[in-house]
């Protein structure tokens, strides 16, 4: 079984400080939400476009599978499995740098919103663009957006299928 050396141990260890203070910025944002905004009127940022409105969603993205908190639990839980289990594999390169960002980003909204789902039962959002009626959102949506956007540039972009190939869980001549 090989062992992981110090520099590794250091990584992992500014990875969860980086996801933690995240899903810090994440929780307080929500916090405030629920401080200021709860039963109250929204605040109009910029009058007609943009403004925070606070929302308790027990769903996913557009309102969609109300009311799923066992599914959406054991998504995060896969989904963290996966993000574990690519920062360790990651290698130690600069050209990673943009894949290691998007799984922590990933990893944080993920658990951002877990938090709230377990102890609320569901989701504060408050981000609201009212120019185009878009699904009110929070600061961990805006993580996993970002953290998507850029992978599918990367992965379509940067990276070549021989630079992912850490991520196999067998190799080929398993399957033979």
């Amino acid at each position: 079984m090989k062992t992981l050396n110090k520099n590794k141990v250091l990584w992992i260890l500014a990875d969860i400080i980086i996801m933690g203070l995240l899903i810090g910025l994440d929780q307080t944002t929500k916090y405030f939400a629920v401080l200021n905004l709860k039963d109250k009127p929204a605040i109009k940022i910029i009058d007609r476009v943009f403004e925070l409105h606070y929302l308790e969603n027990r769903g996913a993205a557009f309102g969609m599978l109300q009311n799923q908190k066992l599914m959406f639990v054991v998504i995060a839980c896969i989904m963290m499995v996966v993000v574990c289990y690519v920062l360790l594999k990651i290698p130690e390169e600069r050209k990673y740098a943009v894949l290691k960002i998007c799984m922590l980003l990933v990893g944080a909204g993920a658990i951002g919103n877990l938090i709230d789902r377990l102890a609320n039962g569901f989701v504060v959002d408050f981000f609201y663009f009212v120019l185009i009626d878009f699904p009110i959102f929070n600061v961990a949506d805006i993580y996993v957006t970002i953290s998507c956007i850029l992978l599918i540039i990367t992965i379509l972009f940067f990276y070549r299928e021989e630079d992912l190939k850490f991520l196999k869980l067998w190799n080929s001549s398993d399957s033979q």
